[in-house]
């Protein structure tokens, strides 16, 4: 159904917006994302039939996966430009983009999962299947490792060097750092990768994928979201967690326990260390107890 509107769109942009090749990818991109978002929730809408909620609860999906206040606001741009096609065309007859409230820059905190909360979701997996096998070595790495939903699907068998303990990620902007990667997850990669992945037949130029579908070709940030949204609610956890969450308490986790802020920066690859003082939300009780261990004024 939303193929039509999808193609009809990518017309109107080619051909009444006169936009380059780049900038309508990013516009369809968009499209999917919403789209990809009513499949999870299991809604068959139109784009005539989606409310001013809808779209605001798509938004709050986009902002769980990690996506920044400024591609939020990119987004919204690009449905803004969608519904006018619609509203040219009679797609819809009303604009539920028109009342949105573009994302604030200072982001709402997701819920931190506790160690003994991650553990729960990780050991709901049952290991009795083959993607058993996989979701705990995904599990395992993104909290290890602290990555992005995108990072994890992406990750090649040419990027581990579990042998000295690292990963190589590919981020933001294309930008390449090494991350360490803790034992638990090296054996269940390790588990995966001879055992589980070596028997599957593996779609063309999908070779270097290390986590696959049963189709044998790389998976997608939705079916990660799926899985953990599957996997917290038979561990019984009532917080709001999506592929996020993993990466939001591995950095909290381990400022609590003392880490070094700009070495918590380099994994998690922000660029400026004021994102990573976002995610690590610390109390002022923390803070207070960390000024009076090593300043000298609050030394009594």
């Amino acid at each position: 159904m939303w193929e039509a509107y999808k193609k009809g769109f990518k017309a109107w942009l080619q051909l009444e917006k006169s936009l380059s090749d780049n900038s309508v990818e990013a516009y369809l991109h968009d499209i999917k994302m919403l789209t990809d978002f009513l499949i999870i929730q299991e809604r068959k809408s139109t784009p005539g039939e989606l409310t001013l909620k809808d779209v605001e609860q798509f938004l709050q999906w986009i902002h769980e996966l990690g996506m920044t206040a400024t591609s939020q606001a990119r987004i919204i741009s690009g449905l803004r430009s969608f519904y006018k096609y619609c509203l040219l065309e009679q797609i819809s007859t009303t604009d539920p983009t028109v009342l949105l409230e573009a994302p604030k820059l200072k982001r709402l905190l997701p819920d931190t999962l506790s160690f003994e909360e991650i553990e729960k979701i990780i050991g709901a997996i049952d290991l009795s299947t083959p993607e058993g096998g996989r979701n705990k070595a995904i599990f395992e790495t993104m909290y290890s490792c602290g990555l992005r939903v995108s990072e994890v699907v992406n990750l090649k068998i040419s990027s581990l060097y579990l042998d000295v303990g690292f990963i190589k990620v590919i981020g933001k902007g294309d930008k390449q750092r090494l991350v360490p990667i803790g034992a638990d997850a090296v054996k269940h990669i390790n588990i995966y990768k001879n055992t589980l992945r070596n028997n599957m037949q593996i779609a063309l130029g999908q070779e270097d994928y290390l986590f696959l579908n049963r189709r044998g070709r790389g998976l997608t940030r939705v079916m990660i979201f799926l899985i953990l949204k599957d996997l917290v609610k038979k561990a019984e956890i009532h917080k709001n967690v999506s592929p996020h969450t993993f990466r939001h308490s591995f950095a909290t986790h381990l400022v609590e326990g003392g880490a070094d802020l700009r070495a918590v920066q380099e994994m998690l690859g922000h660029e400026s260390i004021t994102t990573t003082e976002i995610y690590t939300h610390l109390d002022s009780g923390f803070l207070r107890s960390t000024l009076q261990q090593f300043h000298p004024a609050f030394k009594k």
